[in-house]
């Protein structure tokens, strides 16, 4: 019997756990209320921030409590666009306004949102990377159902109650530029979590992951593994329908409807 492989180990060790002590805080929408429900709300944008481990910039955003004499502040995903000192809207009858937060069946098709609930009152689960954003296809008035299209590419069916931010996360592009050497990566997985470098199972010991050993770097068995498979022999392609390249021209969701 070997040791116990990484992907077990991530599971229970301390080790692995998230770096959250410098983190501004979850993100989300507002919490559901009767003024967004009939009519909106209004809020400053009281600064934009950097959230180490985040790619995209957060949103301080502060509202009026409406039944006690005091302001509430919400950190909200920051859309481009945005800017300190805008106000922006919440509700059934805000604007169609970067920024704003509506519900889906106030929103026409075609429109890009991000930060997308995916029940009522969920405060945000969808399109909530940098860069990210989500379209209405289209909605469903018998049903009371919108039809997304997620960042993915795959089509979603969500209740044209939930709500949404209007335009696209702040942040993209972070991707283009490349980290170039290995301090880059060290500084941006060290605020994220024990993540890197990330060892090749073919490059390790036979005592510590099924593909290790042998005289050359080789795999030496199927990397297909079932998925009742134990879960130190779970190494590989876990469950995998089909291998390979993908060949040819590949159809988006948008192509089959």
């Amino acid at each position: 019997m070997g040791k116990y492989v990484q992907a077990q180990r991530k599971g229970k060790s301390p080790v692995f756990k998230a770096h959250t002590r410098t983190r501004k805080g979850a993100v989300k929408l507002r919490s559901i209320d009767y003024a967004e429900r009939r009519g909106y709300v209004r809020g400053v944008i009281k600064d934009i921030m950097h959230d180490p481990g985040r790619g995209a910039p957060v949103a301080k955003v502060q509202f009026l409590n409406a039944y006690r004499y005091k302001r509430d502040t919400e950190l909200m995903v920051a859309t481009e666009g945005m800017y300190t000192g805008q106000f922006i809207y919440c509700g059934k009858k805000a604007t169609l306004t970067i920024g704003n937060v509506l519900p889906l069946k106030q929103v026409p098709e075609g429109t890009i949102v991000c930060n997308v609930e995916a029940k009522v009152g969920d405060r945000g689960a969808f399109a909530r990377g940098s860069g990210c954003f989500a379209v209405v296809i289209s909605h469903d008035e018998d049903k009371g159902t919108t039809r997304l299209r997620l960042p993915s590419g795959g089509k979603k069916t969500v209740k044209s109650d939930v709500r949404a931010q209007i335009g696209v996360v702040a942040g993209g592009g972070r991707t283009d530029k490349p980290l170039l050497k290995a301090g880059r990566a060290y500084h941006k997985y060290a605020v994220k979590r024990n993540c890197w470098p990330k060892i090749r199972g073919v490059a390790k010991n036979p005592v510590e992951h099924p593909f290790g050993g042998g005289n050359h770097q080789h795999i030496g068995r199927p990397s297909t593994v079932s998925k009742e498979a134990p879960s130190g022999r779970k190494v590989g392609l876990i469950g995998a329908r089909r291998t390979g390249r993908l060949r040819g021209v590949k159809k988006l969701g948008q192509d089959r409807d």
